[in-house]
This record gives C-alpha cells, sequence and structure tokens, in this order.
C-alpha cells in the first residue's frame, strides 16, 4: 500500500509523511492535553500515526484535518489511559526543570505539589472537557479557534468550558478537604 492518497474534489493529495510534518507537533500537544504522561507520549503519538496510516485512504475532506487527528488522538488517549493501570513500570521520577538558585527549597517544593495537584486534578476529569479546559485556560487558546480545532461549534466550547471549570471546581473542593483531613490525623 503506498503513503499517497488523493485528495478530495480541489484537495491537495495526502500522504503520511506531509500529515506528520506538517501536524505533528499539534498530534503531540493534543495528546498531552489528553492526559498522555512524558514516558507514554512517544509509544501513543506512534499509535496515533498507525492508525492515520491505516485510515488515510478512507478520508473524505467532510472535515479538517485537525479535526480527524484530534478525534484519533482522543481514542488512543482513552485507550492509553485505561491500559495505564496494568502499566505499573516506573524508570523513576522525571525531573523537567532545574531548580533555580534564586528560589528557596519551599517555594520549589510548594511549586512541585502544586503542579502535582494539579495533574492529579486534571487526570481526573472527562477528556473531552479537559482538553478544553487545558487548551483555553492553560494555553489561553480563543473559544472559536479550539471549535475550529476540534470541529465542534462554538457554543459546543463553551459548554464544555463552562462544564470544565464546574468539574475543576468540585475536584480542586475534594483535593483540599482529603489535605486538610490528612494535615489533622
Amino acid at each position: 500500500m503506498t503513503a499517497e492518497v488523493l485528495g478530495g474534489a480541489g484537495q491537495p493529495p495526502l500522504n503520511l509523511v506531509a500529515l506528520h510534518a506538517q501536524h505533528g507537533g499539534f498530534v503531540w500537544a493534543t495528546l498531552q492535553r489528553f492526559g498522555i504522561h512524558q514516558p507514554d507520549l512517544e509509544d501513543a503519538f506512534q499509535d496515533v500515526f498507525i492508525v492515520v496510516q491505516r485510515r488515510l485512504p478512507s478520508f473524505d475532506w467532510a472535515c479538517p484535518v485537525t479535526t480527524w487527528l484530534f478525534a484519533i488522538c482522543r481514542r488512543v488517549a482513552a485507550s492509553h489511559r485505561r491500559r495505564a493501570h496494568t502499566r505499573r513500570e516506573r524508570l523513576g521520577e522525571i525531573v523537567d526543570d532545574v531548580p533555580d538558585s534564586a528560589r528557596g527549597p519551599e517555594e520549589i517544593t510548594s511549586q512541585q505539589q502544586a503542579r502535582l495537584r494539579l495533574e492529579a486534578i486534571l487526570e481526573s476529569m472527562d477528556l473531552d472537557r479537559r482538553a478544553v479546559f487545558v487548551m483555553f485556560e492553560i494555553e489561553e487558546m480563543p473559544c472559536n479557534e479550539i471549535a475550529s480545532l476540534i470541529g465542534v461549534p462554538v457554543g459546543t466550547v463553551y459548554s464544555r468550558l463552562h462544564a470544565a471549570r464546574k468539574e475543576f471546581a468540585n475536584l480542586l473542593k475534594k483535593a483540599d478537604a482529603a489535605r486538610e483531613r490528612r494535615g489533622r490525623a
């Protein structure tokens, strides 16, 4: 099977190499938005492009390529998250930043704890709401751009964002209450 595929009416030819080159960054960022952790990111990224290669001949141009890739990323991320409990290997904690000598140990520890807390809350969220929440609140993307990217109406983005904010607030309250209980024990 050749990687070259004819595009739809008036569309340019698509091939796997061109899709990877054009949209690899988008796929990588989308998988992170869906909560794929660094040790699993390369595997998930490869899984997305395996699906793309298999399904590329049937792509019909009814939606933007990014919408199609977003849907594939969502399914791959959901599959990876379902299998995460069976993968027990951890090679150690990944250190993603060098401590700043200008910051004290208390500040560094506090920031690390806040980051871990945020990751735990985001991990608990619904995938679709999480993706919209991360794109809007963390990456500061406008709602119309998010809607275009994931292929839904802007109203759906607003609805998911509203639900995600409520879900985040509830999960934050629960985490704070649990932390307070542990502090008293």
